[in-house]
């Protein structure tokens, strides 16, 4: 246990001090965020790239040098987690499995939480050893069980990563702890896979909201604990932090990609290259915070019924549409939004065949004669065109029924 607990003290002390300070910084951006008028440029950010976004909307609320290539870090592991998550997703590997540590995975230098050859964890232990303590170690077994070997899952990443349309990026590990030019991404490519991440798998937020928590290493020695304490500061400064990823190297500097949830809202906050460690949970609480300051939602939940719409060519007269998602729209400019008008737009008549989540039309949503946006309606179920025979026993039942 000496190695695995050396220095804990010391570093609990630093994380005290750390947490008190931020606490402090965090009073006072939020207060000079209350402040903050809606017209205002924007906030005062040392660090060379960053940017804030609304997570379900995915609205830019500012952004400072966001398509600037920089080295990632440790941040890289957002990608890491969403490829787990989608393999998870598909059934191809279970929270439960068993996954066995290399030797490769083992001798992974940087933030570890020191894994051994031939030791098991199961992948959900693993998954909070890489959003908790963002362990390389625990990065590579992960990435090795998932797709064989760590090359193999960096393919997976670029292709995720290109599928988003990130156009800055380029990974060559799954932990970021190379400084090759050849890995790096952008504040805005950051925000496009946190954004992925937490909207498409929320359960992420039952291991990035962990402040500490105790896993067990069992090996030859024997059976040993180890805490894990989590490298995201804001979890304990920012009252309404819950995530998402920490980096830091001497080339990226310090990154940090920041998520948070205020009244319903989840903005996500990137600092990229910041000087120091504490300057990018300063700034990223200044991001929220003024994030929050300027963003007004306008929602609807679209659980209205639809009139049905008539079609031609079928065995049934008409067929029954619904809203394919909610409608949000973000506001950053302060302007009233209890005028929102909806605005249903629906064919008389459709053609036979349709098809279930076909587009059938859109509901419009306008303010003052301005066009916010537009969920498709579509189609809910399966309408085949008739044949002859549909047509005769249509008459004839008609016929019986008259008779």
């Amino acid at each position: 246990m000496g190695k695995l607990k050396s220095g804990k003290t010391k570093g609990r002390c630093r994380k005290i001090f750390l947490t008190v300070w931020l606490s402090v910084a965090v009073a006072v951006v939020s207060l000079w965020g209350s402040m903050l008028p809606a017209d205002a440029a924007g906030p005062d950010i040392t660090s060379p790239s960053a940017m804030v976004i609304e997570a379900s909307t995915g609205q830019v609320i500012y952004e400072k040098n966001a398509e600037e290539r920089r080295s990632p870090a440790s941040i890289t592991k957002i990608m890491t987690l969403l490829i787990i998550f989608d393999y998870l997703e598909n059934g191809k590997v279970t929270l439960e499995d068993e996954v066995r540590t290399s030797a490769r995975a083992q001798d992974m230098g940087g933030s570890q939480v020191f894994l051994e050859e031939g030791e098991i964890q199961t992948l959900d232990t693993l998954i909070k050893c890489i959003a908790v303590a963002s362990g390389n170690d625990a990065a590579v077994a992960a990435a090795e069980h998932v797709a064989g070997s760590e090359e193999e899952f960096v393919y997976l990443m670029n292709q995720r990563a290109a599928g988003l349309g990130m156009e800055n990026t380029h990974f060559e590990d799954c932990c970021g702890l190379t400084d090759s030019d050849g890995h790096y991404t952008s504040a805005k490519d950051v925000a496009i896979m946190s954004r992925e991440l937490i909207t498409k798998y929320p359960k992420i937020f039952d291991y990035t909201g962990i402040w500490m928590e105790d896993i067990t290493h069992t090996t030859n020695r024997g059976t040993e604990t180890f805490t894990l304490s989590s490298t995201n500061k804001l979890l304990k400064s920012y009252e309404w932090a819950t995530g998402l990823k920490t980096g830091s190297t001497s080339k990226a500097k310090f990154c940090l990609s920041a998520t948070a949830r205020k009244d319903g809202m989840d903005l996500i906050a990137v600092v990229m290259g910041a000087e120091e460690g504490k300057i990018r949970f300063s700034e990223a609480i200044t991001l929220l915070s003024y994030g929050y300051s300027v963003s007004h939602i306008y929602e609807d939940q679209n659980e209205d019924i639809l009139p049905s719409v008539p079609i031609k060519g079928a065995i049934v007269d008409e067929t029954e549409v619904t809203y394919q998602a909610p409608f949000r729209y973000l506001d950053t400019t302060g302007q009233s939004l209890d005028g929102v008008e909806k605005i249903i737009s629906l064919p008389e008549q459709v053609q036979a065949p349709v098809k279930a989540g076909d587009v059938a039309g859109e509901a419009i949503y306008l303010l003052a004669g301005n066009k916010l946006g537009s969920v498709p309606i579509i189609f809910k179920e399966d309408v085949p065109e008739a044949v002859y025979k549909d047509f005769v026993r249509k008459a004839f039942e008609a016929f019986l029924l008259s008779a």
